[in-house]
């Protein structure tokens, strides 16, 4: 393991174990937020964030912070996605930790030039650490991965409609999901992308794209051998932050059946 990610894992082990775990099934009615159409925040969110971005900026001083509730009380902060930046969601899977359900995670990504570079992927509960670089390949704890199918006869897929309007909704539902066997969805893009990889799902479709939620895996599922790209095959870039839907998949055969089914709705 190289020094930056021994360094990355050492920070995001002491923010769950300090800021994270002892509010997990222990806050207090003030502790939750609503920021607006079911999105909660919670104070561990909060905390997380300035801790982790305190940490980052002693690995990298100067480098721009884009940070998920940083970005809630000051959008201009998207601005920074054009350059060289980390990207963090300091809880990922925020509503399943404020109801005291798993999973959720720790987010990081390092970006330049509207791509993740690095990525580092980190389940609270169970201490899974997801390391990805450019061209490096794709790493769990330490050991290297290559996505795998689930071989079920029928692709897993994980689909979420949360995002999607009515219409859409209703579409992906009566033309995309008979062809798949639907598992729910996590809740979590840091637990979802594993799953891609990993053997348990063999495709997902997200609309909202957030670069704090795919940057790192998006990433990291690609160089694990799977694929992640707009459903018109182009590169998830996280400077494009106004731009919808994302398909991941366990191998790129899998991810061009996914997107001529979605091609086929327009």
């Amino acid at each position: 393991m190289a020094t930056l990610d021994r360094h990355i894992q050492a920070l995001v082990e002491r923010v769950t174990r300090d800021i994270i775990l002892p509010r997990y099934r222990n806050l207090a009615s003030g502790d939750v937020e609503d920021k607006g159409g079911g999105d909660p925040v919670t104070v561990a969110d909060k905390e997380s964030e300035a801790a982790l971005r305190e940490g980052l900026s002693t690995l990298a001083p100067g480098v721009a912070f884009v940070g998920e509730e940083l970005v809630h009380a000051d959008p201009a902060t998207l601005e920074h996605l054009k350059g060289d930046c980390w990207i963090v969601d300091p809880i990922d899977g925020t509503r399943n930790f404020a109801s005291g359900q798993p999973p959720f995670g720790i987010l990081i990504a390092r970006a330049e030039g509207g791509l993740a570079q690095s990525g580092w992927i980190y389940d609270c509960l169970t201490g899974r650490f997801c390391i990805a670089h450019r061209g490096a390949g794709a790493f769990v704890d330490g050991a290297r991965v290559t996505a795998r199918t689930s071989g079920d006869d029928m692709p897993v897929a994980a689909i979420s409609l949360v995002y999607m309007d009515d219409a859409q909704r209703e579409a992906v539902k009566q033309q995309i999901c008979p062809h798949y066997s639907l598992v729910d969805i996590p809740y979590c893009a840091a637990e979802q992308y594993p799953r891609l990889a990993l053997g348990q799902n063999d495709v997902s479709i997200f609309e909202r794209t957030l670069a704090w939620d795919h940057a790192a895996g998006v990433l990291w599922l690609e160089e694990a051998g799977g694929k992640a790209a707009r459903h018109d095959g182009s590169a998830y870039r996280v400077d494009e932050w106004e731009r919808t839907g994302l398909i991941g998949a366990a191998s790129p055969a899998l991810w061009e059946e996914m997107a001529a089914r979605l091609q086929s709705l327009a």
